[in-house]
């Protein structure tokens, strides 16, 4: 799966599966071995454009954005990301169903959160808060109920505890990705009232 961010992955696959290939070539087939080069070279120019990384906002008209919202959005988003993906992974790893679903939960509401930045970067600010302060502790918090949970004797106090923390969050996701629609529902409202007032102009009611 591409990542939000770049690294040098898909450089690295695009080349172990392009010597593959060569020497499957060489040795499987009676191709010259400068053919055989040349198919490799352009299997690998191709790997490296087909799995690279996903760029932020790509798709989006930044032409029509104001650049100081795209940096402070890009800014944030770099900093959310590998929080995100952290409490992604743990919950993978925690077997309690029910810890596992709620810490899911979270996982599910950041990345639905950050999509959304990343769609409408002007609407950052309104969950700027959540992304560099309660996905990052979330992620702390998740790893810290893991680690306890695996150990031979657990504390089921702390576990507890740690879950009683884990259930508050929730609260805090849900109403940081409402207030990113509240926002638009906030142009629907004005958009509704203009009908109204167009309809009462034009037909009377």
């Amino acid at each position: 799966m591409r990542g939000l961010f770049g690294n040098d992955w898909n450089w690295i696959a695009a080349g172990v599966i392009s010597a593959v290939l060569l020497v499957g070539l060489g040795f499987l087939t009676q191709f010259p071995f400068l053919v055989s080069a040349i198919i490799a070279a352009l299997v690998f120019a191709g790997l490296v454009f087909v799995l690279a990384p996903r760029q932020l906002f790509e798709g989006l008209d930044l032409s029509t954005l104001s650049g100081s919202k795209v940096a402070f959005a890009r800014e944030l988003l770099a900093q959310a990301q590998p929080a995100a993906d952290r409490l992604s992974a743990t919950a993978g790893s925690i077997a309690d169903k029910d810890m596992k679903a709620k810490v899911k939960n979270l996982s599910d509401i950041a990345a639905d959160v950050i999509s959304k930045v990343e769609t409408k970067p002007e609407t950052a600010p309104s969950v700027r808060r959540f992304l560099t302060y309660y996905l990052p502790q979330a992620a702390e918090v998740a790893e810290g109920y893991a680690t306890l949970a695996n150990r031979r004797a657990p504390s089921q106090v702390r576990l507890a505890n740690v879950g009683a923390v884990i259930t508050k969050l929730q609260d805090a996701f849900v109403h940081y990705a409402d207030s990113l629609a509240d926002s638009e529902l906030g142009t629907l409202d004005v958009d509704l009232r203009l009908i109204q007032e167009s309809l009462k102009e034009d037909i009377g009611r």
